[in-house]
């Protein structure tokens, strides 16, 4: 049940990437229709097929797809949001009700969680945006055609970004099965020889938190950083794993604060705000990280042993 549920929301997914696809080929002011719409039809194919292709024709297809992004021609087009006064009004008419659905995926998704789990969070979370999406046709009255074209318009505006989470998460499980968490053991050794708690502490922060800005993905950066340094240099020392190991993911999310890597926090708000600095929310948001990541250090070393 739960893996034929999971294969529903990845076709569905995947004609988001395919409707895409279409408007991007029949936008005739697109300065690069053709690549773009290869690239969000390439995507759609994995999504939607990628359960009854070889892994090798998937990676062949993630490969063309990295080297599309390259060129930088996947692009956005000449889809145009409604006009200022239609906004304008339309949110008179809605007002709060608008963040109905933007919480709904929360609360479903919760829910879901609490009381099927054997469904799975990927499961709740596309129910979630299900739902979401029935609700916000609901209090908008968008029709079906609205809703495809600005959905595509959206996930246009966001680009090749839109990926990086699947593509940070698949890295750490690879770089997990490379051992890289053994090489990274041998260089902090090399380092922390007189088995000072705090040194130890310091860098099992730093690396969840430089880890994470390199993968994007702190869960990704969790599972090679805790074997490299948090099991063998701060828990077996006596320090409560319980504890630490929730510190350490915590102080990994001070990196996602820090980095384009986490596009999904970072480069998506800045491309939907149009704002002038892509890089301007991590800007706002690096004094905040800094100081979270030392009280990080001081929560671990403190509370921890």
């Amino acid at each position: 049940m739960k893996d034929m549920l999971l294969e529903i929301m990845y076709v569905l997914c995947g004609l988001v990437a395919i409707i895409t696809a279409v408007y991007a080929i029949k936008d005739h002011e697109h300065p690069s229709a053709k690549i773009t719409a290869l690239f969000w039809t390439l995507l759609g194919i994995v999504f939607i097929f990628g359960k009854y292709i070889p892994g090798s024709a998937s990676g062949i297809i993630l490969v063309a797809m990295a080297l599309l992004a390259a060129t930088k021609k996947v692009t956005f087009g000449s889809l145009k949001n409604s006009d200022e006064k239609f906004r304008q009004e339309k949110a008179k008419a809605i007002q709060n009700r608008l963040f109905i659905p933007a919480l709904a995926i929360g609360v479903v998704a919760f829910l879901v969680a609490q009381f099927v789990p054997s469904l799975g969070a990927l499961v709740g979370l596309g129910f979630a945006a299900v739902i979401a999406t029935v609700l916000g046709v609901i209090f908008t009255k968008a029709t079906a055609s609205e809703l495809a074209y600005d959905g595509s318009r959206l996930l246009q505006q966001v680009g090749p970004s839109s990926i990086l989470p699947q593509l940070l998460a698949a890295l750490g499980a690879l770089f997990t099965a490379a051992g890289v968490g053994e090489v990274i053991s041998g260089g902090i050794g090399s380092v922390i020889t007189d088995n000072s708690k705090l040194l130890a502490v310091i860098a099992y922060c730093a690396g969840m938190t430089i880890f994470t800005m390199i993968m994007g993905n702190a869960f990704a950066a969790f599972a090679v950083i805790t074997a490299g340094i948090g099991v063998p240099f701060v828990m077996s020392q006596g320090a409560d794993p319980a504890i630490a190991g929730a510190l350490a993911l915590t102080a990994g999310y001070c990196g996602t604060l820090l980095t384009p890597m986490a596009a999904n926090f970072n480069i998506v708000p800045a491309a939907v705000l149009e704002t002038r600095n892509p890089y301007r929310v991590i800007i706002a948001q690096a004094p905040i990280a800094l100081s979270l990541w030392v009280t990080h250090v001081a929560l671990m070393y403190f509370l921890a042993f």
